[in-house]
């Protein structure tokens, strides 16, 4: 499989105009290799040219993982003294004879630390964007992907639903954030989590990426639960949120608004159709409502090894959904120093439509 997918990198090169590219450690590195690196004071720098053999730059300490490549590579170790390490990433780039050409880059994961040593080694080359060569390559989502993405989903409803119980008023966010986290260990997610889950509860939830805090969670609050798990390297990103007791009117009627912006723009999710509809989708039902003012994001966003990453579900992109496209859809009402509602699904584009991946009820649940 991940010849397979170096194969289509090397043809999306020689179409893009690119000599090679350039990968630290990351989604797009573990999705071509099979093989993770963590990003260190040590770099680690793979380079994949056409019709070469790719070349990885790597501390002799790593030399262990060159053996689980699925495909040959020319290694290039390095010891611990970094004023050696310069002289190693100038062999690298020479064997591929890179120097003066086109090194495309990851500009949101490429650290100036790579990026120094690979320029180093290749001072006359020109280092475009190559994002959009590189977020092609992971777009669609074969069947291994989306079942481990299925399970993630499976991880973190099943966490939460073990969590719910255990939601007391009085409970700081900062604690029910632990015991969350906790759960989505117990039900098997990988450790390092897609992102720190959001629990905000009253005020806070009206900041859609507040972090937990000290605050107590109280009667009459609307609770925001963000949360997600990594299953193989492949992530869920749900939301759901509870009334803390009784909660007044208004709480209630934004919460059946985002219950169905959710649901409308689930709906428009379908091969064929431009990422626009689903946003528009479900921002038509909150501004018909009369609280459009108050759903301050884009409807979605893609997911896969990464927690945010291609397609988004945006008024402005024309971006036509495919089979395999795996996003979200999270409308929210934010009602500032208030309370805030979202309600986030994943979904999966099919021949015939799209699948939610997640089946959490969506409908208001009283906690505490």
């Amino acid at each position: 499989m991940t010849i397979n997918r170096l194969e289509k990198l090397t043809a999306s090169l020689q179409s893009s105009g690119l000599s090679a590219v350039a990968l630290n450690p990351g989604p797009t590195l573990t999705y071509l290799t099979g093989v993770e690196f963590h990003l260190m004071e040590r770099p680690v720098v793979l380079l994949v040219a056409p019709d070469k053999d790719p070349v990885l730059v790597l501390p002799e300490l790593e030399l262990p993982k060159v053996g689980l490549f699925p495909y040959k590579i020319q290694a290039f170790a390095y010891g611990e003294n970094p004023s050696e390490w310069g002289n190693v990433f100038r062999q690298a780039t020479q064997a591929l004879g890179l120097d003066g050409k086109r090194i495309g880059v990851e500009p949101r994961q490429m650290r100036l630390l790579e990026f120094g040593h690979v320029k180093m080694g290749a001072p006359e080359a020109d280092y475009p964007d190559a994002s959009d060569v590189l977020a092609s390559l992971r777009l669609k989502k074969d069947q291994a992907e989306i079942d481990a993405m299925r399970q993630a989903v499976k991880i973190a409803q099943d966490a939460l639903t073990a969590t719910i119980p255990l939601i007391k008023i009085g409970m700081t966010e900062k604690e029910l954030s632990a015991e969350l986290v906790l759960q989505l260990l117990k039900h098997g997610s990988d450790p390092e989590f897609p992102f720190p889950p959001i629990v905000s509860a009253g005020p806070n939830s009206a900041n859609p990426h507040a972090s937990p805090s000290e605050r107590k969670i109280q009667a009459g609050d609307l609770l925001v639960v963000d949360w997600g798990a990594r299953y193989n390297g492949y992530i869920s990103d749900l939301t759901r949120t509870f009334a803390v007791g009784e909660v007044d009117d208004e709480c209630k009627k934004i919460h059946q608004i985002v219950q169905a912006a959710n649901a409308a723009g689930r709906a428009a999710a379908k091969p064929g159709a431009p990422c626009a509809n689903v946003d528009q989708a479900a921002r038509d039902v909150i501004e018909a409502a009369g609280y459009g003012k108050y759903f301050t994001h884009r409807t979605g966003h893609g997911i896969g090894m990464e927690a945010h990453e291609d397609p988004y579900m945006r008024g402005d992109n024309l971006q036509t959904l495919e089979v395999g496209m795996a996003f979200t859809v999270e409308p929210g009402i934010y009602l500032t120093n208030r309370n805030g509602v979202r309600i986030e699904d994943n979904l999966v584009i099919t021949e015939n439509g799209a699948e939610s991946l997640s089946d959490l009820p969506r409908e208001i649940r009283a906690v505490g």
